[in-house]
């Protein structure tokens, strides 16, 4: 069979449901984003500025929350829901608020997933719901599960009520039938977080996927971690679920593998990151009767490969246990136009009020400049469409 492409240059389908106004916003935005002096004295400032209760909440929600969020409840983001579901594309809502650590706090964002969840229910536009384990556990608790620290009396207490949430979202999503993403995070946590997803996974995954865990493929260990979770499902009789990402913590791991003495969980280079992650695709559609799942790139490349696997092996466009996923504000070139040629694809849509969204939202505008050439590749195609629009 001979090579198959997509057309991930055609800027037409990419902004097609972009005014010129938004379109020239955008562009504003990513030129400041692709400055790493502007983008960092813009995320420092927003950070002091909302720390000293300064008014600046309105700003950051017309510029930068606009573009990446879509809205600060489940209900503002309907608007957004509606225009990708226009293009085809699933909105996955994602409650972007970090940083808590009580068990109020923790036991609101469980039931914000179950809002989630019954928001998505019987919705083709909502193709799956998201959370965080530290959304809803401490952190301290995790890293000590992780690492096989022995618990307090009080850490047991956490240990438990964070399996009894993740239990309650799990069983919820099974109940109705509505997908689910427990996501990965940093290594020295993920332990305790594979742990809680596999027991969810072999309980709820019998007969359809519902509970997806995260591999991410920066780190040296998940190619082989993904091949032996494989096994396991297998052996269990579950269907292993699965959301494959390059990662999105790398420069805090570095230093931290630096500081602490241990050796770095991160691949040695992009290369051997980009390997990793098109073995696992590879092997995940080789697989593909008894794994499902989602290709969460914003990697041409990756994209290409998948789609040229799935034409060698006929499988369909729409094949149910194959997915692509990509950011909301981000790489729409890769999204509208698999949407356009009838691939399953959907887009991470972060909401929250706009205090709580501010990490998110610089992680996003620092991940965005250390991804080597991803804001010029942005505006590169902003720019055409704009020349092509005659604006």
């Amino acid at each position: 069979m001979g090579e198959f492409r997509l057309d991930f240059q055609d800027t037409e389908t990419a902004f097609k449901d972009k005014s010129n106004s938004e379109l020239r916003e955008k562009y504003r935005l990513f030129r400041l984003l692709n400055s790493p002096i502007l983008n960092e004295i813009g995320t420092r400032s927003a950070s002091f500025a909302l720390s000293v209760g300064l008014p600046v909440e309105w700003l950051i929600k017309r510029t930068v929350f606009e573009q990446f969020c879509g809205g600060e409840t489940i209900e503002e983001c309907q608007a957004t829901i509606d225009r990708l579901g226009n293009s085809g594309i699933g909105a996955i809502l994602d409650y972007s608020v970090e940083g808590k650590t009580s068990e109020h706090d923790f036991e609101h964002g469980k039931e914000e997933v179950i809002r989630n969840l019954d928001r998505a229910k019987n919705d083709d536009d909502i193709p799956f719901a998201v959370f965080k384990i530290t959304g809803i556990a401490p952190l301290g608790t995790l890293e000590k599960i992780s690492s096989g620290a022995e618990l307090k009396p009080s850490n047991v207490t956490k240990w438990e009520s964070a399996q009894r949430r993740v239990r309650e979202i799990c069983e919820y999503a099974r109940k109705i039938h509505q997908p689910v993403f427990i996501d990965a995070e940093e290594s020295w946590i993920q332990n305790a977080i594979d742990q809680l997803a596999m027991g969810m996974m072999e309980e709820c995954n019998r007969e359809e996927p519902i509970v997806y865990t995260t591999i991410q493929l920066y780190r040296h260990d998940r190619l082989e971690y993904l091949k032996k979770t494989h096994l396991e499902a297998k052996e269990k009789g579950f269907i292993l679920a699965v959301k494959l990402v390059r990662g999105a913590y790398m420069e805090k791991e570095r230093e931290r593998a630096k500081e602490m003495g241990y050796t770095d969980p991160i691949q040695p280079d992009k290369a051997a990151t980009d390997d990793a992650f098109n073995a696992a695709v590879a092997y995940c559609l080789d697989n593909i009767d008894d794994i499902s799942f989602v290709n969460g790139t914003h990697n041409e490349e990756s994209t290409q490969e998948m789609a040229q696997l799935m034409e060698e092996k006929e499988l369909p466009h729409d094949h149910p246990h194959c997915f692509f996923s990509q950011l909301y504000g981000m790489s729409d070139n890769l999204s509208y136009i698999l949407a356009d040629n009838g691939y399953n694809v959907s887009k991470y849509v972060p909401y929250g009020p706009v205090k709580d969204a501010v990490p998110y939202l610089i992680r996003r505008a620092q991940e965005n400049t250390s991804v080597t050439g991803q804001m010029s590749r942005e505006l590169d195609l902003i720019s055409r469409e704009m020349k092509r629009r005659g604006i």
